[in-house]
């Protein structure tokens, strides 16, 4: 237990995150970060007309943007067990003898074939940040104002942390109806989503264990 809690510290130590609050990251310099999960497209099942168009909306989604985002791409193994218990559930249901059988055929085809085969997944992830530090002059009269006061970590208290929230709210709605003109569905995790993000990141070998909020 004590190697397990020395571990977990020694990999908090290396996350430059302070909190997760209200579905919005908060890291140690006090900089926000919002995570959006996107769908996929079919690009290649698309005419050319179609092609074009959405490359030139998303060029114009680049251009329209004056700060910068971060697109993650993360490969899974597909966990199968839910849908062959789903499928299961279907053959005890069942009375027809033919559609049973069916079933019990293809439940075995699906087991085998994910014996043989590493079933993948891609999770598309678009990072949008906001560090009001980083815009403002903190050089300036401001910046040494802040420092007199103590107040240079911009969520430091709850209205510096919702004035950050709201800018970062509009970066979001800027990157989320840019991207769903490109036919890319768009949406925010929140709290417990982005710790199961993090969990899963920093713990890869360890996804079967139930999580909770203490495990961040």
């Amino acid at each position: 237990m004590a190697n397990k809690q020395q571990s977990s510290r020694a990999t908090q130590e290396f996350v430059p995150i302070d909190e997760v609050r209200d579905g919005i990251l908060v890291l140690d310099d006090g900089s926000l970060r919002a995570v959006l999960m996107a769908s996929s497209i079919n690009f290649a099942l698309k005419s050319e007309d179609e092609q074009r168009s959405v490359l030139m909306q998303f060029q114009n989604f680049l251009n329209s943007l004056d700060f910068s985002v971060q697109f993650s791409i993360q490969s899974r193994n597909l966990d199968i067990r839910p849908y062959l218990e789903d499928l299961e559930k279907q053959h005890e249901k069942k009375e027809n003898s033919l559609m049973k059988t069916q079933i019990s055929q293809y439940i075995d085809f699906i087991r085998t074939f994910t014996e043989d085969t590493n079933v993948m997944q891609k999770i598309f992830f678009v990072v949008v940040p906001y560090n009001r530090a980083a815009i403002e002059n903190e050089s300036g009269i401001i910046g040494s104002i802040r420092s007199l006061i103590g107040k240079n970590n911009q969520a430091s208290n709850e209205e510096s942390f919702q004035e950050a929230r709201n800018q970062l709210d509009q970066r979001v709605q800027l990157v989320r109806q840019g991207l769903i003109r490109t036919g890319v569905r768009v949406t925010q995790l929140g709290t417990e989503e982005n710790i199961e993000l993090l969990y899963r990141l920093f713990n890869p070998g360890n996804l079967k264990q139930e999580m909770s909020n203490s495990d961040f």
